[in-house]
């Protein structure tokens, strides 16, 4: 447990304060985030999606809408190698697996356990791997093997209240995918306004590797395969 010490003061108008100390994982993702911050030049994009096709989906197969979301990601890395890269040390690197990190949110922060081979596996694979990693993560089980080598990042937000969230790159990865909250908004479908449940996706990247067009590219395709989960 973080160390927490108390100041009190009468003359302090804020009432008593707490100073708490980081533990380890706490220092290293405030250290990481000011590090990447200060030295990734990030290109962000976002784009509205119609969610309601996945989510009929996921019910009727009974998957998670992350796993729709990691197989929609992983499935455009493939087809659009130059975005399952890094750049590192003055150059480009290309990674020939395609292994989506998932964001975990935990009591002590944020871990990223590994999908490994995303691409090839199916969403009833995906939604138990996922479930595992997530439930290991939360309970401190995650070996340093389950967190490496992961080479494109997603954060599913589908279910809390914000609709866009920027992504935090984990450098040297070319980008990273937020999907915000799922909310009722108007859709077109057979060119006729009606209710329907859309998703903001956002898009971060490394400007020096994933540049204007490529970017666009790559979120929009992630957004079609989103919309016709079914392919």
């Amino acid at each position: 447990m973080p160390n927490v010490a108390r100041l009190s003061s009468s003359s302090m108008l804020k009432g008593d304060i707490q100073i708490q100390q980081p533990d380890r994982l706490a220092s290293a993702i405030a250290r990481r985030a000011a590090e990447i911050r200060a030295t990734v030049p990030d290109l962000e994009l976002a784009i509205d999606v119609d969610a309601g096709p996945a989510l009929t989906l996921a019910r009727a197969g009974g998957y998670s809408l992350t796993a729709i979301l990691v197989s929609a990601a992983a499935t455009a890395l493939r087809e659009l190698p130059w975005a399952n890269a890094a750049y590192r040390d003055g150059h480009f690197e290309r990674y020939e697996r395609v292994n989506i990190g998932v964001v975990v949110t935990t009591e002590d922060g944020l871990l990223i356990p590994a999908v490994l081979d995303a691409d090839t596996k199916s969403l009833a694979q995906l939604t138990a791997e996922l479930g595992t990693l997530a439930a290991r993560a939360r309970s401190g089980e995650l070996t340093p093997p389950e967190q490496a080598g992961t080479t494109f990042t997603l954060s599913d937000f589908t279910a809390l209240a914000a609709y866009r969230i920027t992504p935090m790159i984990t450098a040297p990865q070319a980008a990273a995918l937020t999907a915000g909250a799922v909310r009722r908004a108007p859709v077109v479908a057979d060119d006729v306004v009606v209710a329907g449940d859309v998703m903001t996706l956002t898009l971060a990247c490394d400007h020096r590797i994933l540049f204007g067009e490529r970017a666009a590219r790559l979120l929009g395709r992630i957004a079609e395969l989103v919309r016709e989960p079914a392919r």
